[in-house]
Parts: structure tokens; C-alpha cells; sequence
């Protein structure tokens, strides 16, 4: 009988936990390391886990990692004058009619690593990587801390920021700053004209601006704030009062219930700039693999960064299965993945681009969209995003993109 195969999983937000259980079924070990001293805490921002991420969680058996979301099946569009744009949806029903969720970032990482600990999966915190070593036999990873472990591959689930990334390939492309920043927050007892789990969507004068009924009343809201010049880290760092004033003026005169929530909100979570990584050409090198936003960042319009996170866990695992030389299943993996996330990743910057128009291009937005949207509502390409299934029973090399 073979060895026992051991991961080296680096990074442990969603899918640092998802590639761990995914290893697991797989009957490969690992451990996960994150470089912060601690676990995830307080509430932050939230996410829509597509209908297809809700699947790969079934697929891996953590349902319950859904438990304090709602239910967010469609999304409106509207302009910043109040007209309507189109309906959207944002999945497709899954047997016993779920659909896509939404849930706060924190409570869908606390699930997750709920779940690991369940299954007796490792995390250790405050290890920072800064060296890949290989030999014949296997890898050494290095941490700031003067510590090592060892195993036979690493894989970089460290974001779109990842360390992996860099020591695999040192002439990797950077993130690409998109041109937005984001922020947003949570309010109680703002009365909104909306169904609950419905997102409205408002392309402002200035900027764009989405939110969300929870079942209990309180609306979730964000917004995109177009700025050219990516803002130098710390540069943005404002009070909370400057933050909500400024906010109030980008969406004063806009349709919508944008200045209410917004004067409501006691703290709007602080600005951050939002990053993409559209193609790296080399999504593995030796022993070392990365993973979800580490290896494609979709930006958040696409509402599939996490989901794509937990797909590529199960594939990894799958081809590691069932591809004995780890090279041809790393390279199995990126041809099963590689199609589809960067679909979805153009399919989001289109959509990007449309938040921050000049007034000509969004008069034109504004007047070809209405049609597009009833062409495009229930088109193939729409139901193949969401109805992706990862099949877990099949050999790796008959799953398809």
C-alpha cells in the first residue's frame, strides 16, 4: 500500500477549510496554516454563495455552513433615476428548491471551520510562509517565525494577495486594481420597497449601490465608489463620519433608498480598494498548487469568488485521487477549471465597467440594457454558471468545464 500523502494548505479562510475536508475525502492529510495569529472575528462584509457553491457544499457534506444565511434567488437593476433595467437571476433551483444564499463573510468562515474541526482537520495560526523548498521527496515550507513543515505539495489558498503565488512563480501577474472601491454596512428599521431576499441593484450618478431585505428586517447594503488611481495603503483610512458624509454626497439626488441607509448606518465598514486577477499562466510549478481567488479573482459583482473556491477544492481533490503523479494532476486540474472561472471573471468585468460610465455611455447602458437583460435572463451560458455540479463519483478526467 502507498504512503499516506500529506498537504500543505496555506491559507485558511474559505478555501483553505473546503480544500482540507475536500483532501480528506480524498484519503490525503493535511494541515492548514494561516498567517494571522487568530481565528476570523465580528461580522464585516457579506457574499452570495451561488447556487453552484451551495452544491459543492453538499458535495462536501457542510450544508449546515448555510444555516444563518437567507435565501437571495433574484437581482433588480435600476438607473440612478429610478428606472428599471432588468431582473437578473442569481442561480438556478436546486433539488429541494434552494437556491444562491447570502451570508455574512464571517459566519460562512466560522461554519467552515466548524466543519474542518469536526473532521479533525488541523489549523495553525500566526505561521506567515516565506520559502517553498523541494526535494526528490517531497516540500519544506518556512515560516517567519523560523518554523518549517513538511509534506508532499503545497497548496496556496492565500487570496488574491497570495505568497504561494509569488514563490511559484516569481514573474506572476499582480492583482489589477478595478477601478472601485467598496464599503457597507447593516441597518435595523429603515423601511425598504423590496422583497426579502431580493437585492436591488442602482447604477447612481456617481456611483453604484446594491442591498439586500434579511428575513429579520434589516437590510444589507454596499457600494461601489469609482476612483482611477488605486489609493495608497492607508490613504483611505477615514472616521466614520467623514466616511458617511461623503457617501451621502456620491448618492444624493439618486433614485432609491441609497442617503436613508446610509445615515442609518452606525458604522459603514471602511473603504477598500477592490483587486481582480483575471489570467495567471501558471497555476502550479513543482510541488506547489494555488487555489480560488489565489489563482483567479473574479470581482465581487460575479458573486461566485467563493463558490469557484469551493469548486476547485473538490476538483483538486478529485485529481489527486485519481491521477497518481501529482504533476499530471495538477495539470488535469487547471484544464478542468481553467475555462470556466475565467468566463465568469469577463462575464464580471463587464458588469464592472457599467459602475463607473461617463453620462454618454450610461444614457446608452441605460437604453440597451432593458433588452439585453430578457435576452440574456435564461440563456445558456447563465444556466451553465449555476448549475455546475461536481460529481464527485467521477473520475477526474470525465468532469467537465
Amino acid at each position: 500500500m502507498p504512503a499516506a500523502r500529506k498537504a500543505l494548505i496555506i491559507g485558511a479562510g474559505i478555501a483553505g477549510p473546503a480544500a482540507a475536508m475536500s483532501l480528506q475525502m480524498a484519503g490525503i492529510d493535511s494541515t492548514v496554516f494561516e498567517a494571522h495569529p487568530s481565528d476570523a472575528s465580528g461580522v464585516g462584509a457579506f457574499l452570495t454563495v451561488a447556487s453552484n457553491g451551495v452544491d459543492a457544499l453538499g458535495v462536501l457534506g457542510v450544508q449546515e455552513v448555510l444555516a444563518p444565511a437567507f435565501a437571495s434567488p433574484f437581482i433588480t437593476l435600476r438607473s440612478g433615476n429610478g428606472k428599471y433595467l432588468g431582473r437578473a437571476r442569481t442561480g438556478t433551483e436546486l433539488p429541494g428548491g434552494g437556491t444562491s444564499q447570502t451570508i455574512t463573510r464571517s459566519d460562512l468562515y466560522q461554519g467552515m471551520h466548524d466543519a474542518a474541526a469536526k473532521r479533525g482537520i488541523e489549523v495553525s495560526y500566526g505561521r506567515r510562509l516565506v520559502g517553498i523548498d523541494e526535494n526528490g521527496a517531497g516540500v519544506k515550507a518556512r515560516f517567519d517565525d523560523g518554523s518549517v513543515a513538511e509534506g508532499d505539495f503545497v497548496i496556496g489558498c492565500d487570496g488574491v494577495h497570495s505568497t504561494v503565488r509569488e514563490l511559484i512563480d516569481p514573474n506572476a501577474p499582480k492583482p489589477v486594481y478595478s477601478g472601485l472601491l467598496t464599503t457597507g454596512g447593516y441597518v435595523q428599521g429603515v423601511p425598504v420597497d423590496t422583497q426579502p431576499g431580493s437585492y436591488e441593484m442602482i447604477f447612481g450618478k456617481r456611483a453604484f449601490f446594491g442591498y439586500a431585505l434579511a428575513p429579520d428586517g434589516s437590510v444589507w447594503w454596499f457600494a461601489n465608489i469609482p476612483r482611477s488611481d488605486e489609493p495608497a495603503r492607508g490613504a483611505i483610512d477615514t472616521s466614520n463620519g467623514d466616511l458617511r458624509r461623503q457617501l451621502i454626497d456620491l448618492f444624493n439626488g439618486d433614485a432609491g433608498p441609497a442617503v436613508a441607509l446610509i445615515e442609518a448606518t452606525e458604522t459603514p465598514m471602511a473603504l477598500s480598494p477592490i483587486h481582480t486577477l483575471a489570467h495567471l499562466p501558471k497555476w502550479h510549478r513543482g510541488r506547489g498548487v494555488v487555489i480560488g481567488d489565489a489563482a483567479h479573482a473574479p470581482s465581487p459583482t460575479s458573486g461566485q469568488g467563493a463558490s469557484l473556491s469551493i469548486e476547485d477544492a473538490l476538483v483538486l481533490a478529485k485529481c489527486l485521487r485519481d491521477v497518481p503523479d501529482y504533476q499530471q494532476a495538477f495539470d488535469t486540474f487547471v484544464v478542468q477549471r481553467r475555462p470556466r472561472v475565467e468566463r465568469i471573471i469577463k462575464w464580471a468585468a463587464r458588469i464592472n465597467n457599467n459602475k463607473a460610465p461617463g453620462p454618454i455611455a450610461a444614457a446608452i447602458r441605460d437604453l440597451v440594457m432593458p433588452p439585453i437583460m430578457k435576452l440574456t435572463a435564461d440563456n445558456k451560458a447563465s444556466t451553465r454558471q449555476f448549475a455546475y455540479h461536481v460529481d464527485w463519483d467521477t473520475p477526474a478526467g470525465g468532469q467537465s468545464s
